[in-house]
């Protein structure tokens, strides 16, 4: 072979090489990204030429795929768009997934290793594929009293079954429509998403789970939690309740709600001192207790910092950093560094009407094929045991004392004992508002906390009705 001859080969070797190389790049390193690039129409015609399973709650579709004569075959509807977007999240061909759409996208999409069978069955058959529902544990009474109590402000609600775990209310506000994302007008979706980006808080913001504020005085039960378990104090044990409390080691004077007086004697039982929320007896109480005894039980209330999945992502709580005896003061209120999701602020309810038992919060009660069988069902799972029996009636008595004849006696519910526990926090604006509690006292079917964020008043004067009207719209529901 002579040189040119030589050259044309080895240059058509090295092109024929440098091809074989760029085809093994996309085909393996890159076929990832480009199968997740929003560009790839053919990976969008494939995606909505399926049918996407359903997201059900009470036996009723709220999210569905509506086969049309576009390019995608199928669009994603919400039925009540705006009452479920919290839960749900949306489907766009824009912006991806978001909620359960995101963190049930295998099962929906048909893609889940469990439904391998049903794929094979369609690519023998001829079956179009599609994709399984998703059943959630949502009780759809509680769901509408939430979203409605919260409607104007920014705020959550979570509801509980404390027996179980199952989450039968996530409500976040402000909220929006997810057919307006998930649509197949791509201008039509970016001038919404515009919209959403314009406003103060973004509804596709879940508050109930993503975000941490500070708790204020419904951490005071935890505090209580800690103390009735060391066996050193029951309700009835007499504290230290001064009008004021200077914090160790500092020149900051603790003051009570509205600086008023706890008790004209400078002390109270305990069970008194969470009926009216006094600051300065709880910030003495957990001093008393030490920050290890404080810690552990915050903990073993789930406040660990950790992030959880139910299965979607919910924000750790945390108690924070404690630098000595007036941070740990300032802790045992609820204040300082003690941030806690609403979902959080609900599993504490829920640990003390469950016997001191704390179930793991799960959203999803199956999972079902096209065909609506079950191919798996959610057990509820012990999460911890903060507490024990004992002290678990001893909180109820003390919460339903609250709601009696202290702060929350606007989450009052004639013919039903109901307890709970009221938080003004503040912060850098206008206070949060807080109620935890649950019902009914004696044998509790719910759990719930409601946050609204920035309200201005009180917990009692804020929270605590919309608490009553989503208690009460569970307690029909069961007849």
């Amino acid at each position: 072979m002579n040189a040119p001859l030589r050259k044309v080969a080895i240059s058509v070797l090295v092109l024929f090489t440098l091809l074989i190389v760029n085809v093994n790049v996309i085909q393996v390193i890159r076929a990832e990204s480009l199968r997740e690039n929003p560009r790839n129409t053919r990976v969008l015609t494939d995606e909505y030429g399926r049918e996407r399973g359903a997201i059900v709650v009470g036996g009723n579709e709220i999210a569905s795929s509506v086969e049309t004569t576009d390019t995608l075959r199928y669009l994603r509807t919400y039925a009540n768009g705006p009452l479920y977007a919290p839960v749900t999240g949306f489907y766009s061909v824009l912006f991806g997934n978001r909620g359960i759409e995101r963190a049930e996208d295998d099962v929906l999409s048909g893609t889940d290793d469990r439904l391998f069978g049903r794929r094979l069955a369609d690519l023998f058959t001829g079956r179009d594929p599609s994709g399984g529902n998703v059943e959630l544990t949502l009780d759809p009474a509680v769901q509408e009293a939430a979203m409605a109590g919260l409607e104007g402000r920014v705020g959550a609600v979570v509801a509980l079954d404390p027996s179980t775990g199952a989450v039968l209310g996530l409500a976040s506000t402000p909220t929006y429509d997810p057919n307006l994302l998930s649509s197949h007008d791509p201008a039509a979706i970016r001038a919404y998403d515009e919209q959403l980006d314009a406003l103060e808080t973004d509804p596709r913001v879940n508050q109930a789970i993503s975000e941490r504020y500070a708790a204020g005085s419904i951490f005071k039960v935890v505090v209580a939690a800690a103390a009735l378990a060391t066996g050193d104090y029951t309700p009835d044990t007499v504290i230290p309740a001064p009008q004021d409390y200077v914090l160790p080691g500092t020149d900051t004077d603790l003051q009570n709600f509205g600086n008023e007086p706890c008790s004209p004697t400078g002390e109270q039982p305990l069970i008194e001192a969470l009926t009216i929320s006094c600051n300065t007896a709880f910030a003495q109480l957990g001093i008393e207790l030490g920050e290890d005894a404080l810690r552990e039980m915050a903990e073993a209330f789930g406040i660990d910092g950790e992030e959880r999945q139910i299965p979607l992502d919910v924000a750790g709580s945390t108690i924070g950093e404690i630098d000595g005896d007036a941070a740990l003061g300032q802790t045992s209120i609820g204040q300082l560094d003690v941030a806690l999701t609403p979902m959080q602020a609900a599993m504490i309810a829920a640990a003390v009407a469950n016997d001191g038992v704390l179930m793991n919060p799960y959203l999803v009660e199956s999972v079902q094929a096209p065909d609506l069988s079950v191919l798996d069902q959610t057990e509820p799972e012990p999460l911890s045991e903060p507490f024990s029996e004992e002290v678990a009636d001893q909180l109820t008595a003390m919460m339903t004392n609250v709601v009696d004849e202290g702060t929350g006696r606007r989450a009052q519910i004639s013919g039903v004992e109901v307890a709970g526990k009221t938080g003004t926090a503040e912060n850098a604006g206008p206070d949060h508002n807080w109620f935890i509690g649950f019902a009914p006292a004696e044998d509790p079917s719910i759990a719930v906390a409601v946050f609204i964020r920035n309200g201005g008043g009180t917990g009692g004067d804020i929270s605590a009705p919309i608490a009553r009207s989503v208690i009460e719209a569970h307690l029909q529901g069961r007849g």
